[in-house]
């Protein structure tokens, strides 16, 4: 298994929720408000200077850049300069009903004890360069990191953390290294940072990283794949990850179990998601009645054995991959293990469990409602998640369109208008913008009030892309054999 992690503690991503939901159009009042107490009370708990200066300044602060944190216009400080807006906010402007005002003194306080503690840590940096060795002098350093880490000074804590890694020969804690680097571009929403440093973590895991570092990378690279659009290939990362979920610092477990369940939902066939979703033990035992919630959390729905590592397109049962027993996990769900005792908030599953469901069993005028209860709930509420609830909302009725059509020759529009509990016109216009796009093949007849389907013919279309292929083939050979002549003409 390795050792244990280390670094897992900062930042802590549950207070960039909360940052975006003080500025998210769509959060109730009453949760901006629980966000920004929460917020307020982990700047003066940790002593967060430089992330109360980057959030609240009242001329530099991403959430008060017009000033209306106060009327008193601070001196400038010493400290470091507020970063560039990042888009770990919705908007700039924060809701008119929430204020997150600007406290000289308070700022000032905060600062004071950052220096002292950085003063401390200094210290204990000479002492241990002095009279201890290389392994005590590393500790420091690690200390000085996760200090940056914790006060929300992005560019200090990713250099910090850098200049551990490069005197660290130890596997693991390079890996834990980079990953908390990745974890402070999560935090600031920096994708190009966190894709550079998610191939690096791979490439060290790839040299010889222990098992559980594996496990922990797939959840961050699942996540970091949700976060860029890239939901097909989140899913089998994200599914894999839920029975071997060790990765609090990242997200809780049912967070976990809400990316994965629409990830699968829309990216996966239908064969798959059957296995992988409808019938995985662990999401049953969130998402699934009484029965098979009982079920799942007594063991009685396995995998069965030899459910290890793998991929889950290696899944040859019913159900997915998962070594047993598969309560364990769920003993720890709205836990965050080391790093919080607070528990989570509970979480009502109605409109996901639904949307599962009813997209499986054809119940389309079910399936659009909770697939509206789903994009209210969950996609217009998380930070992963929010940037691409359009597209996500647009995928998922494109996939129900696609699953009645595929049974039918013809079909009449009225009914299927009746069937997804919309109006014709609203169904005839959403085909059309499908239809035109070429992701659904079939015409509408608004005359006769049918949909006709225009099933690909496999032959043909094979044939079709060996002509173009060989087309394309010939031309490359036709290039590369005048270039061959130029080249021997030139040598006579």
């Amino acid at each position: 298994m390795g050792s244990d992690p280390q670094y897992a503690r900062y930042p802590d991503l549950s207070l960039a929720q909360h940052i975006f939901h003080l500025t998210n159009p769509s959060s109730l009042k009453t949760t901006q408000e629980t966000s920004l107490q929460s917020l307020q009370d982990a700047i003066k708990e940790h002593k967060m200077a430089p992330l109360y200066r980057y959030l609240a300044h009242p001329t530099e602060g991403i959430l008060n850049g017009a000033g209306e944190g106060s009327a008193q216009k601070p001196s400038h400080p010493g400290g470091a300069k507020a970063q560039p807006t990042a888009k770990i906010v919705v908007s700039k402007k924060v809701a008119q009903e929430i204020d997150f005002p600007w406290d000289e003194a308070l700022y000032e306080e905060l600062k004071a004890q950052n220096e002292k503690e950085l003063e401390d840590i200094q210290k204990e940096e000479e002492e241990a360069a002095e009279k201890a060795g290389e392994t005590e002098v590393q500790a420091a350093k690690g200390k000085r990191a996760e200090f940056w880490a914790r006060a929300g000074e992005k560019d200090k804590a990713i250099s910090s953390y850098e200049l551990v890694f490069e005197k660290t020969g130890i596997l693991g804690t390079r890996i834990d290294l980079v990953l908390a680097i990745i974890r402070v571009g999560m935090f600031f929403s920096d994708k190009l940072l966190v894709k550079k440093n998610i191939e690096r973590a791979k490439a060290l895991v790839d040299g010889g990283g222990d098992w559980d570092r594996r496990n922990r990378l797939k959840a961050y690279q699942g996540l970091y794949l949700l976060t860029i659009r890239s939901y097909n290939l989140a899913a089998p990362l994200l599914l894999d990850s839920l029975s071997t979920f060790t990765s609090y610092e990242l997200c809780t477990y049912s967070s976990l179990v809400v990316y994965s369940v629409l990830a699968g939902s829309v990216s996966l066939k239908r064969i798959d998601f059957k296995s992988k979703v409808v019938d995985a033990p662990e999401i049953k035992a969130i998402l699934g009645d009484g029965e098979s919630r009982a079920s799942a959390l007594t063991g009685a729905i396995s995998a069965g054995p030899g459910a290890q590592d793998e991929e889950m397109e290696d899944a040859s049962g019913p159900s997915s991959a998962t070594p047993a027993p598969t309560a364990v996990n769920l003993t720890t769900l709205g836990q965050t293990g080391s790093q919080t005792d607070v528990s989570e908030a509970p979480i009502d599953f109605t409109p996901l469990a639904q949307l599962v469901s009813s997209l499986y069993s054809g119940d389309y005028r079910l399936f659009f409602g909770a697939l509206a209860g789903v994009e209210e709930q969950f996609l217009s509420q998380d930070r992963y998640l929010y940037e691409h609830r359009g597209w996500f909302v647009r995928e998922m009725r494109l996939r129900g369109y696609q699953q009645l059509l595929q049974s039918y020759r013809v079909v009449g529009l009225g009914s299927m208008a009746a069937d997804f509990g919309v109006s014709i016109d609203f169904l005839d216009r959403d085909l059309a913008r499908f239809i035109t796009a070429a992701r659904i093949p079939c015409t509408i007849d608004r005359v006769n009030g049918i949909i006709e389907t225009n099933r690909p013919d496999d032959k043909n279309k094979q044939y079709n892309d060996v002509v173009r292929q060989g087309d394309a083939l010939i031309t490359k050979l036709q290039k590369y054999g005048q270039s061959v002549r130029l080249r021997g003409s030139e040598r006579g």
